[in-house]
């Protein structure tokens, strides 16, 4: 199956630039979501959960999202998932701690990095066996 991974984690760009279509951008966890939306609305498809995880979007200012590198008409399906991702990652009560987001240190973020690159791992070994995801 052929896919994107859309994200703002650094070691996944490193780790898997050269091997898959990755679409790497400098920006925030939310910023992340919207992409990926602009991509459902295109007629991309999710491929794994924009909430993956037990890491809630206050805890990591990381993520990576798999869809489809096929398009076709929209699926509603997706595009349900990914707006109840974006309601619940931008609602008010994570304010708070995306202040303290921006003062993490190297070593909390590169925990955080690995994290994402872990889930986002499983998201491509399913889609190399078949799997659906």
């Amino acid at each position: 199956m052929d896919f994107i991974i859309i994200t703002n984690n650094p070691r996944v760009q490193n780790e898997y630039g050269s091997k898959y279509c990755i679409v790497y951008q400098e920006c925030s966890f939310d910023e992340i979501l919207y992409a990926v939306r602009d991509k459902v609305h295109k007629g991309h498809k999710l491929l794994t959960h924009p909430l993956s995880g037990s890491v809630k979007p206050n805890e990591t200012p990381y993520k990576s999202i798999m869809i489809s590198a096929d398009r076709g008409s929209m699926d509603n399906d997706s595009l349900i998932m990914i707006e109840d991702a974006i309601v619940v990652a931008t609602s008010g009560k994570f304010e708070k701690y995306r202040e303290r987001q921006k003062m993490l240190a190297p070593r909390h973020l590169a925990d955080f990095q690995m994290v994402d690159f872990f889930l986002i791992t499983g998201g491509i070994e399913s889609a190399q066996t078949g799997l659906k995801v």
